[in-house]
């Protein structure tokens, strides 16, 4: 295939990337806030998609961690990005069809380390950097977040126990409205700029850009469209999952977690630390559920969580590294491994319109709702 019909189709596959990010992760942002009230299902994922477009033109530092810093930009092609990326890409689509929050972020870095290490060995592989960058920072942000909404909630619930009914008061539906639209123009600052570092990283392979360049114009604009067009379609299935599944969340808490979550994933965004929102705000939510007394936390779905969050990087990484072994026995190749894609996605959204989840499933009251009950619904 032509290196520049190649960069094309990569580039493509990027965005598409991007856009079931946006999706996917629309959860982190609006989840709490809308499973509160504060805002309408509609209104929350438009706001969050107008604070990502915003957000993704605030930074580039994480984009340069990508396309610099995890894989050896000399020794991989664009025909190995695009094999990394069909592997993020199923493994998010899957990850949505069940209603688990997963990492976009560590699908994404899976696709890309199993499709270098095929290609190139692992030599390839800054393993490093890949410890330095992305799984301390895996560990420690979501224990970070949850820490800190932990404690923000039962002070929170200290300060204001004597004036709250059931927390739903007109300061603190203000105050999430504040901290959800904090998390969007993190999530954007942070995870639009890793489509940004894949297509950046793509163009270098090539020659197009020399090694260490920042993103161009039209890379920051096209990524942070697709992020923000994701998100607005709004992946109700993860939203209900987040907001509703983990614990019953009330104002306090969904003040508490989103401003955690936002402040511990803004500063990593300018610290270059490529880490996955999802993991910082489901660690909010648990931790907001934590401060509370009156609010168990379901462990049986948050162990479910845990469960995908350990095996997305390997899982991603597997797939990547097929799709990459096919792709480079050339066109055909190539060809096959993006038809086989979208069968998959095409087939994965057909099986979920037999059992839809929407924004009335997000919104509705999960008073004496039983911790099986997310599974049911988003099965």
């Amino acid at each position: 295939m032509d290196v520049s019909l190649l960069v094309v189709v990569v580039v493509t596959t990027a965005l598409v990337f991007d856009f079931t990010n946006g999706f996917h992760d629309a959860a982190n942002a609006m989840a709490t806030t809308i499973a509160t009230g504060a805002l309408s299902p509609r209104i929350a994922v438009a706001l969050s998609a107008v604070l990502n477009l915003i957000g993704a033109f605030l930074s580039v530092e994480v984009a340069k961690t990508i396309s610099g810093g995890m894989v050896d930009d000399a020794a991989i092609g664009p025909e190995v990005i695009f094999g990394g990326l069909i592997g993020a890409i199923i493994w998010n689509l899957l990850t949505w069809y069940v209603g688990l929050p997963s990492s976009s972020s560590h699908a994404l870095f899976g696709g890309l380390i199993g499709a270098a290490w095929v290609a190139a060995g692992t030599g390839a592989i800054h393993f490093d950097k890949i410890v330095e960058k992305v799984l301390l920072p895996a560990i420690a942000s979501p224990v970070l977040a949850g820490l800190v909404a932990m404690i923000a909630t039962y002070l929170v619930y200290r300060l204001v126990r004597r004036r709250r009914s059931r927390g739903r008061s007109a300061g603190f539906r203000a105050g999430q409205i504040l901290s959800a639209s904090l998390v969007s123009l993190a999530h954007g600052t942070n995870d639009a700029q890793k489509t940004m570092g894949v297509i950046t990283l793509t163009l270098v392979t090539t020659g197009m850009l020399p090694t260490g360049a920042a993103p161009p114009l039209w890379v920051i604009v096209s990524a942070a469209l697709a992020i923000a067009l994701g998100t607005y379609l709004g992946g109700w299935r993860i939203i209900y999952t987040m907001g509703k599944g983990l614990t019953d969340l009330e104002g306090p808490q969904g003040f508490a977690a989103q401003t955690s979550s936002a402040s511990v994933i803004l500063v990593s965004s300018q610290l270059g630390l490529p880490l996955s929102t999802t993991h910082v705000c489901s660690g909010g939510v648990i931790g907001s559920g934590l401060g509370r007394r009156e609010a168990p936390v379901r462990w049986r779905v948050a162990g479910r969580m845990c469960v995908a969050w350990l095996i997305t990087l390997p899982s991603a990484a597997v797939v990547g590294a097929i799709a990459s072994m096919i792709t480079s026995t050339g066109t055909v190749g190539t060809v096959a491994v993006a038809i086989v894609g979208l069968a998959v996605g095409g087939g994965l959204y057909l099986a979920s319109r037999r059992r839809p989840v929407g924004p009335r499933h997000a919104a509705a009251s999960s008073d004496g709702e039983s911790d099986s009950e997310p599974s049911r619904v988003a099965a």
